[in-house]
C-alpha cells in the first residue's frame, strides 16, 4: 500500500484484546490511518477498506458502514453539506484529542518506570504533586514518602492479620511529580526529505509532538509547549493543527527555526527553557537581509553551517539548551551535529524512527530542572 506522501507499511498480528469491542479494534487502526493521511478522512477510510479486505478487520455482524455510523454517533466525525448539496465528512476535535491521547499511550506506555531518580532535579522546587501511583520502597527513599496505609495493607495481605509484621518488602512509596516549571519549544523539520526514499519520517515526528502535548497538558500543566515547523521559513503551529501537518517542497532553514524558537522562549517567565529539534537533514537554506533565500542542497554549505553555529551559541548565552534528534544516519552529518552541539553545550541523539518518542520523553523528564 502506498500514498503520495510516501510508502507506508502496516504489519498486523493475529491478536485481539479480550475487552475490546469491534468499534474499539477498528478505532485503533483508524487513528493510525488519520495520522498517516494528515487528517484526510476519505483517504483514511479508503485505506481502512483496503486493510479490511486484506486482513479481515470486520465481521458479518459489524462492517465498515456500522463503524462509520458509530463514528458519527460518538461525535468523532461530522458531515457537512457542500455548496453543491453533497456531503463532506471531516474529523472533529474529539478525534484530534483521541489521536493525541493514543499517541501518548503508545509512546509513554513503552517507557518503564524506574526507581528514584527518574525525575531528578538539582534544587528544591515549589513542592511535589502526588500521582496516585505506587512503587516498591528502595534504599534512599525518604521516610516521609512512604505510604503507610498502602504498606500496612501489603503487610496484612503478605503476612496475615493475626501475626502482623511489617517488613521492608511491604513498603511502598507514592510517586510524585516535581513542580519545577519548564518551557519547551519543539521544532519539526517539514522539508521534502522527510518523505524521500520511501520512508515516512513526518508521521513519527507528528506522533511525538501530539504525545508530548498531551503529556504536558495532562501531567505537567504548569509547563508550556510551543511547536514550530521549519522548511524554507519557520512558523508556529497549534496543537490542534498537528494531525493535519504535512511536508512541503521545502529546503531546511534551521536558522529560521532556531530564531523563532528563541523568540518564543524569550517571552516565557520560567527559568527553565529548552529546545527540542527533530530533523533528518542538513541545513540547506537561509533567508538573506533583502528577503531572498540562499539555498544549497549539495553537501554542507559552510556559509549556512556557520549561521547555525552562531544561533547555537546565542541560545547558550540565553541558557537555552538545544537537544537535536537526528533521525537519519548519514555519516557526513555527524560532524556538523557534533560541532553544533558543542557550540550550544546541548545534546544530540542520532537515532532512527524507532524509539524516537521514548527518547524524547525520557529527555524531557530529565531536563525538568530548576536553575536558580
Amino acid at each position: 500500500m502506498s500514498s503520495n506522501r510516501g510508502k507506508i507499511g502496516f504489519a498486523f498480528e493475529k491478536y485481539e484484546a479480550p475487552d475490546q469491542t469491534p468499534f474499539d479494534r477498528l478505532f485503533d487502526v483508524f487513528k493510525e490511518l488519520i495520522t498517516h493521511t494528515s487528517g484526510d478522512l476519505e483517504e483514511a477510510l479508503d485505506w481502512l477498506d483496503t486493510l479490511d479486505k486484506e486482513y479481515g478487520l470486520t465481521t458479518l455482524n459489524y462492517n465498515l458502514e456500522d463503524f462509520v455510523e458509530d463514528l458519527k454517533a460518538k461525535g468523532y466525525i461530522r458531515e457537512e453539506l457542500k455548496a453543491d448539496g453533497t456531503g463532506n465528512k471531516t474529523i472533529t476535535a474529539k478525534t484530534e484529542q483521541a489521536i493525541r491521547k493514543g499517541a501518548l499511550e503508545q509512546i509513554f506506555g513503552n517507557i518503564k518506570k524506574k526507581g528514584t531518580g527518574n525525575h531528578k532535579t538539582k534544587s528544591s522546587g515549589n513542592g511535589d504533586e502526588h500521582t496516585g501511583d505506587y512503587r516498591p520502597y528502595q534504599y534512599g527513599d525518604g521516610l516521609d514518602s512512604i505510604s503507610m496505609t498502602e504498606s500496612i495493607r501489603n503487610a496484612q495481605v503478605n503476612n496475615g492479620v493475626s501475626d502482623f509484621s511489617l517488613t521492608e518488602k511491604d513498603l511502598v512509596v507514592e510517586d510524585v511529580h516535581h513542580k519545577s516549571q519548564m518551557s519547551t519549544v519543539l521544532m519539526i523539520d517539514i522539508s521534502h526529505s522527510m518523505i524521500l526514499y520511501g520512508e515516512d519520517r513526518i508521521t513519527p515526528a507528528k506522533k511525538v509532538a501530539m504525545a508530548l502535548a498531551e503529556l504536558i497538558t495532562t501531567r505537567y500543566r504548569k509547563d508550556s509547549l510551543d511547536i514550530l515547523v521549519f522548511g524554507n521559513d519557520a512558523w508556529p503551529i497549534s496543537v490542534k493543527e498537528l494531525p493535519y501537518l504535512n511536508v512541503g517542497p521545502y529546503h531546511t532553514n534551521t536558522v529560521a527555526g532556531l530564531q523563532l524558537a528563541m523568540d518564543l522562549l524569550r517571552r516565557k517567565r520560567n527559568t527553565n527553557k529548552q529546545i527540542f529539534m527533530i530533523t533528518d537533514g542538513k541545513p540547506s537554506c537561509v533567508r538573506m537581509p533583502d528577503g531572498t533565500y540562499y539555498k544549497n542542497s549539495n553537501g554542507l554549505d559552510q556559509f549556512i553551517v556557520n549561521k547555525c553555529y552562531v544561533m547555537a551559541a546565542q541560545a547558550r548565552k540565553l541558557h537555552i539548551p538545544i537537544t537535536t534528534f537526528m533521525i537519519a544516519r548519514d555519516n557526513y552529518l555527524q560532524s556538523f551535529v557534533d560541532e553544533f552541539t558543542a557550540h550550544n553545550k546541548g545534546k544530540a541523539f542520532f537515532t532512527g524512527l524507532k524509539g524516537l518518542g521514548e527518547m524524547i520523553f525520557q529527555d524531557y523528564e530529565m531536563n525538568r530542572k530548576k536553575k536558580n
